[in-house]
């Protein structure tokens, strides 16, 4: 099973940023899936098949990337409905009563949120997704080995924190719904 498909049904939030660095190295690649083959998914350690899996998954991703119109920034419209999706669920979270827990959470997140906001996000941008592209933020500061200060670790913790409960929350109202009456 792909890395992608595991995440995707255990924790929606480590999918959207593993699928948002898919997005990445495949732009690295300029888009070109022999490129891709070739100089990237060569180095696996694969059988044939699994090799030739991959580059049919790669392969429907590039189409898909070049078929929205995001060869060179943006999301897959798959990704956009997810985080679509999570934004909306957020909001249902705090407007009901009964998870006291993640509103507790949020506000101990919203002033670095707002910091995060105002340092640049797009003005369409929704919380959510301010908090995903902090985290991807992140994620490509270590894998490249850059140090994060200690303020930064602290807030990227603390959103890390909220997301993966947005995430529990998520996978929950998918498997067995959530009651947001008040």
């Amino acid at each position: 099973m792909y890395i992608s498909q595991t995440l995707r049904k255990k924790n929606i939030a480590e999918y959207l940023l593993y699928m948002w660095q898919v997005e990445d190295i495949i732009r690295a690649y300029g888009c070109n899936l022999s490129r891709l083959r070739r100089e990237y998914i060569a180095q696996f350690d694969y059988d044939e098949e699994k090799k030739d899996e991959l580059i049919d998954w790669y392969g429907n991703l590039i189409r898909m990337m070049n078929e929205e119109g995001v060869r060179e920034q943006g999301h897959l419209q798959i990704l956009r409905i997810i985080v679509q999706d999570l934004s909306e669920l957020h909001a249902m979270l705090l407007e009901s009563v009964r998870f006291p827990f993640y509103t507790a959470e949020y506000y101990k997140v919203l002033p670095f949120i707002v910091e995060l906001r105002n340092k640049g996000a797009r003005e369409d941008e929704t919380e959510v997704e301010t908090c995903l592209n902090a985290l991807y933020g992140l994620m490509m500061l270590r894998l490249q080995h850059k140090d994060v200060s200690a303020e930064t670790a602290h807030a990227m913790g603390e959103i890390s924190t909220l997301v993966g409960m947005l995430s529990d929350y998520y996978l929950k109202d998918k498997t067995e719904g959530l009651d947001f009456d008040n």
